[in-house]
């Protein structure tokens, strides 16, 4: 082959390897109504149904503050468009004693899961978890076996198969950075700079994943939000 070719093709190689930045915020602005929620820069949540509209989402001193209000019925999840096959999420957060923050990948298009979650990443101050929604529990068919009360040990054990945890010890009210990379079937979590655990599952490797959800459960602080696509 002429070695020109050859040369070209591999700068093809090296250039599509490059991660590609779709998304940023520092959250440094605020809202146009004071005690209003209004995130602003694509950014939206669940508070209008789930809260009764009331404010879960504040932006304060360049950071986004997260609080599950009292009237609320469901955990605060906040909603970014974006599309990718593999990609990475990177963003800071601060968690309290019982704090948690997930980041959720989805594909509403995607019928035959719940509300089109794929997979997901879970940090806590004790620990990681990841997820594999798509063929675990977010499954249309698993979710209504639970939902109908299915504590069958075929289901369990099926379930157990598509999440895997890793313990942390982060200390209460510190700043710490989260890098989610979501690569094929692969998803790896470094906690400051630090891998903490990688999983493998088929339903991370879901071709369209087209929006992440920031889940809070109670409260949480998060800062300098990249997304980056792989592929």
């Amino acid at each position: 082959m002429n070695p020109l070719l050859i040369l070209f093709a591999l700068c093809s190689l090296l250039s599509a390897a490059e991660p590609t930045l779709l998304f940023s915020d520092d959250f440094a602005r605020d809202e146009a109504t004071p005690g209003k929620e209004d995130i602003g820069n694509g950014w939206t949540s669940n508070s209008a149904w789930r809260a009764k509209g009331h404010q879960q989402v504040d932006l304060k001193d360049g950071v986004m503050h997260v609080t599950k209000h009292a009237e609320a019925d469901h955990g605060v999840a906040i909603f970014h468009n974006v599309e990718f096959q593999d990609g990475v999420v990177e963003l800071r957060f601060k968690l309290g004693e019982g704090d948690d923050l997930g980041v959720d990948f989805v594909d509403r298009e995607l019928k035959t899961v719940h509300a089109g979650h794929l997979c997901m990443a879970k940090v806590t101050r004790r620990g990681v978890t990841l997820n594999d929604s798509k063929t675990g529990v977010m499954d249309l068919k698993n979710y209504e076996r639970r939902k109908a009360g299915d504590k069958s040990p075929e289901l369990a054990a099926l379930l157990k198969t598509k999440t895997k945890s890793f313990k942390l010890d982060l200390k209460p009210e510190d700043w710490h950075t989260m890098h989610i990379t979501v690569e094929g079937d692969k998803m790896t979590v470094k906690i400051d700079g630090v891998e903490t655990g990688s999983f493998s599952s088929e339903g991370i490797a879901h071709p369209t994943k087209r929006m992440i959800t920031l889940a809070v459960n109670k409260s949480a602080q998060v800062d300098d939000v990249k997304v980056w696509k792989l592929k």
